[in-house]
């Protein structure tokens, strides 16, 4: 299963699933003060966070789509990857965190502790893998000095 599944299609099946689950669990239903607001901020963050990683990476001219890390031509570590080693994922997790903000109902917030485990072992470490057999020393700085998540 590493490296199969594309992220993208990883986010809008965590998406649909949340929703799937909050429709059979009416009852866990729960009401926060201005949650549509938060929602769409959460989501906005989550999406700039995202394309600012997709832009680093067109920027350094190296392939964005993480099931073919062989193409990867440069390990990029500039902009917003001072910050994240996976900013991609981490807006992605920012944009489910506001929607199960928006649809309000505790039954999807046990998604997002999924989504994070499964791209931690299905999508990080096999690229990680393959970074550090790529890019080695280079690589392995990068990792004392920025986290793998935030």
């Amino acid at each position: 299963m590493a490296l199969k599944i594309p992220p993208l299609a990883l986010l809008v099946i965590a998406a649909l699933l949340m929703w799937l689950l909050t429709t059979l669990t009416p009852s866990l239903t729960f009401h926060i003060w201005g949650r549509f607001g938060f929602a769409l901020a959460l989501m906005l963050i989550g999406a700039v966070v995202a394309a600012l990683g997709v832009l680093q990476f067109r920027l350094a001219q190296t392939t964005v789509d993480p099931r073919y890390p062989q193409q990867s031509t440069r390990l990029v570590s500039g902009g917003i990857y001072r910050i994240s080693r996976n900013p991609m994922y981490l807006g992605f997790l920012l944009m489910l965190s506001g929607w199960a903000l928006w649809l309000a109902n505790l039954a999807a917030i046990p998604v997002l502790p999924l989504f994070v485990i499964y791209l931690n072992r299905f999508q990080i470490r096999p690229e990680e893998h393959f970074l550090r057999q790529k890019f080695e020393d280079e690589y392995s700085q990068y990792c004392r000095r920025v986290r793998r998540w935030l």
